[in-house]
């Protein structure tokens, strides 16, 4: 008994392996049959082909599109590249219009100021003066209108470095002109601005108005350039206490850029109990200024100095009955 269903297990194990198989092989039969039909392969080739047409317009028509992109790339490169330059252009016409604008202005309000500070009367003329001046021709323009009625003339003139350096041809020319204003005098001095005399042998004394001592003073300005503390109250004061006397007219013409002391309010006062008033209101010597704006052509923080030396001047000008003549250039043009 045990025998026989060995044999039925076994024999029906072998049927149903039979019968897979054969299901296989007919799954695979239609399959195959379907895959390698004429008619599905037609179709898809021309699938393919429709569809690989699609994609090469696709491309050339994306090509299009980039080729276009680049060109209007390039094409806005230019516009800025072009664009720049031109905005790099009108920057440094603005840039030199600004300049020019500035140099206008600043021209413009010196010159306003100097016309509003030479509007000066004449001084009342000596009798001597009158005669002197009789046969000459004076210039009351040559130093921007200031009195000539003074006998005697001392220049007081700032040796520093930057007047040395910038305005010495210009301050050449100004002594020049002051002294052809005065057709004759009794006597002349230079010093600096700490009192320090151009001629040492003419120290406290005058210097006598002749053709040959007027030139020896120009000549000896050429190369005079002595320590200079930028202040000019040193000679001022020497000048007024060494030379006043009460039958002098004296006139005092300070040559300056800058001040650098610290207190203008302090050399006023000073200069105020020096230069005292007289019986008759006057004071005893006429203190006239030349500005010469050095320090201008510098950077703002330069130029505080000789904001001070201006306002100085100004107003020991007014103060002494002088005139402050501000330069608008400090080279000789």
């Amino acid at each position: 008994m045990k025998t026989k269903r060995r044999e039925i297990e076994g024999l029906s194990l072998s049927f149903l392996d039979v019968i897979s198989c054969g299901f296989g092989a007919l799954i695979l039969l239609l399959v195959l049959t379907k895959v390698f039909d004429p008619s599905a392969i037609d179709d898809s080739i021309d699938n393919l082909e429709d569809y690989l047409i699609t994609l090469q317009k696709d491309l050339l028509a994306k090509r299009n599109d980039i080729r276009d992109m680049r060109t209007e790339i390039i094409r806005r490169e230019d516009l800025e590249s072009e664009e720049t330059l031109r905005l790099t252009g009108l920057q440094a016409e603005l840039l030199q219009l600004q300049e020019k604008y500035e140099t206008i202005v600043r021209k413009t309000k010196v010159e306003e100021i100097i016309k509003a500070r030479l509007s000066v009367a004449k001084q009342t003329l000596t009798e001597e003066m009158q005669r002197l001046l009789k046969n000459s021709i004076v210039k009351d323009n040559a130093v921007g209108g200031i009195p000539v009625d003074s006998e005697y003339v001392i220049f007081i003139i700032d040796t520093s470095g930057s007047m040395y350096t910038n305005a010495w041809p210009l301050v050449l020319q100004k002594v020049s002109e002051t002294l052809e204003v005065y057709p004759k005098l009794k006597g002349i001095q230079v010093m600096n601005d700490m009192g320090n005399y151009m001629f040492s042998q003419y120290a406290n004394e005058w210097i006598p108005d002749t053709a040959a001592r007027r030139s020896a003073i120009i000549n000896r300005l050429q190369n005079w350039n002595v320590f200079s503390n930028s202040s000019p109250v040193e000679g001022i004061t020497k000048a007024i206490s060494t030379f006043y006397r009460p039958d002098r007219k004296i006139s005092l013409y300070v040559f300056g850029d800058d001040f650098s002391g610290r207190s203008v309010e302090q050399v006023i006062q000073v200069v105020d109990k020096i230069n005292r008033v007289d019986s008759e209101g006057n004071r005893l010597v006429r203190i006239h200024g030349v500005g010469f704006p050095v320090l201008f052509s510098l950077p703002p923080r330069y130029q505080a100095s000789a904001i001070r030396f201006s306002i100085l001047m100004r107003e020991l000008c007014i103060r002494n009955g002088g005139t402050f003549v501000a330069l608008n250039d400090y080279r000789l043009l």
